[in-house]
């Protein structure tokens, strides 16, 4: 009997420390994220358009090496929602950019409203750049399908002789301008605005916000949480009030609660890795596209790999093999997607 009651116990505490190992080996060491389900309204023959953060311009760089048609960023990065929503105004509008709308400083001509890199020495040449990115970008969300705006900081810059809010400071002495944090009321109302005259501009439209991971710790994390709560609010607030045609994705939810790690960043400890951009393009793929095009996007960023691609032969007929063989796919891929559009 006494035996028996020792193999009991035996068995006992041997099914519990398998029950202990097995637990332990299942159980996962973070947060994970889970979008929406359901939420399949984009189709890899849409247009789209990005505005906002240099988080945009990653996301855009994805969407461009699936080969979707979609503009990013015709002002530039903007990274404050009052600019955002100026800038998402002057599209609609289609509102030209002037010459006396121009400055020169640092021997380039400039405009406050858009990014340095529309900057340029000749002020004809900079004017064209700058209406010539309005008007493709006007045209373009007539027929949009989805625009993700990402906000990056509800810090703002504000002209001291106009009271205008802007976009780029170019590197204009700081003392010429104000520097505030903007409201979750303010921006609520800016957003609003701008979010209702979209819908009337285009009533096909889908508005998806989104915060950028990046972190502007230039006056410390404590100022950084701060604007991405007020940012996170007044977003909450306008996704409540359009919610039939508004939507958020938690990319920067994604990054601090789910990858929550520093190796996600690069060595400036502001700027996420190739990793976890890729990771929250996944996401967002999974989320957003349907299996129709998920497959299509797989397709075609191969392609785009390959179009990156240069042959390490200096055979000037592996050369001519290899860019014929590679037209060749952009051509059968062209008549499965003839709405595909090349990166230029």
């Amino acid at each position: 009997m006494v035996l028996n009651l020792k193999k009991k116990n035996l068995c006992f505490w041997s099914g519990f420390i398998i029950f202990a190992i097995l637990k332990f080996w299942v159980m996962e060491f973070r947060t994970t994220i889970h979008t929406r389900e359901g939420d399949h309204f984009m189709r890899h023959s849409d247009k789209m358009m990005l505005v906002g953060s240099c988080f945009s311009d990653n996301i855009g760089a994805k969407l461009r090496d699936a080969m979707i048609d979609v503009v990013v960023n015709p002002f530039g990065t903007i990274f404050n929602p009052l600019s955002i929503a100026s800038s998402l105004h002057k599209v609609i509008d289609n509102e030209v950019v002037a010459g006396a709308d121009l400055f020169l400083a640092n021997g380039v001509w400039s405009n406050f409203d858009f990014h340095s890199r529309f900057s340029m020495a000749s002020k004809e040449a900079a004017l064209e750049r700058m209406n010539r990115s309005i008007d493709e970008a006007h045209e373009h969300l007539l027929g949009c399908k989805t625009l993700v705006i990402t906000l990056g900081t509800a810090v703002v810059y504000r002209r001291r002789d106009t009271g205008e809010v802007v976009s780029n400071c170019h590197k204009v002495p700081q003392h010429e301008f104000t520097r505030r944090m903007a409201g979750v009321d303010e921006i609520t109302k800016a957003l609003t605005a701008v979010v209702s005259r979209l819908h009337e501009f285009n009533p096909e439209l889908r508005v998806l916000f989104t915060v950028s991971p990046i972190r502007h710790i230039a006056d410390g994390l404590e100022m950084n949480s701060l604007s991405k709560a007020v940012l996170r609010v007044a977003i909450n607030n306008v996704v409540r009030q359009f919610k039939d045609f508004v939507g958020y994705f938690p990319a920067y939810e994604i990054v601090m609660d789910d990858l929550r790690d520093y190796r996600f960043y690069t060595a400036d400890m502001v700027h996420p890795t190739d990793v976890a951009i890729e990771y929250i393009w996944q996401t967002f793929q999974g989320t957003y596209f349907d299996d129709r095009s998920t497959q299509a996007i797989a397709r075609c960023e191969r392609v785009s790999k390959r179009l990156k691609h240069r042959p390490m032969s200096n055979n000037p007929d592996v050369v001519a093999r290899f860019n014929a063989d590679t037209q060749a796919v952009i051509a059968n891929l062209k008549k499965e997607y003839p709405y595909i559009k090349e990166k230029g």
